[in-house]
């Protein structure tokens, strides 16, 4: 079941050395290109990344978050036509939708946000990746999900510390009961 998946689902930043099986890459990719998107527009592209010569170079984005990327077996660096006005909500169901079959194929995964962070005080995270995959300058990059098979044990969140206290019913003032 669904909420079983997210029961269990948690980040991983540390992988074995295994690549990912071509038949759930290809379950990933189907998935992601099955996100809905705002008006049907879908300004996503995606880059699957599985050299691990780039993946080093791609661990190396921003000063903190993203050196766990150089031992993962494969990246999705999710790109978007910024001129579309719902290309961050349409990026990150996309990479939601990415995590969640990654999930469910016995993979893990970890967001590695990448819109609006540094790369270092003179170029953004966006400028190195576009200088190092050749994206045109029309696309903004949103996230590289990371992906391979766990090298760490992770257990899920368990639902008395959920904030149910951020749920509301009905009016702001209403706790949801």
């Amino acid at each position: 079941m669904f909420i079983e998946l997210l029961r269990n689902r948690r980040s991983v930043r540390k992988y074995q050395d295994k690549p990912v099986e071509k038949e759930k890459l290809d379950l990933i990719v189907e998935a992601m290109l099955r996100a809905p998107s705002s008006r049907g527009f879908n300004p996503w592209e995606f880059i699957i990344v599985d050299d691990p010569v780039m993946l080093e170079k791609l661990s190396r984005s921003k000063s903190h978050g993203s050196s766990f990327l150089k031992d993962a077996p494969l990246g999705i660096v999710v790109c978007a036509d910024n001129t579309v006005d719902t290309w961050v909500e349409d990026c990150s169901i996309a990479a939601t939708f990415i995590k969640l079959t990654a999930e469910s194929l016995g993979l893990k995964s970890c967001w590695i946000q990448i819109r609006d962070r540094d790369h270092s005080d003179y170029k953004s995270a966006r400028d190195y990746i576009a200088e190092l995959l050749g994206v045109p300058s029309n696309l903004n990059i949103e996230v590289i999900i990371s992906i391979g098979y766990a090298n760490e044990e992770k257990a899920g969140h368990p639902k008395e510390k959920l904030q149910y206290e951020k749920v509301k019913h009905n009016a702001y003032q209403q706790d949801y009961v």
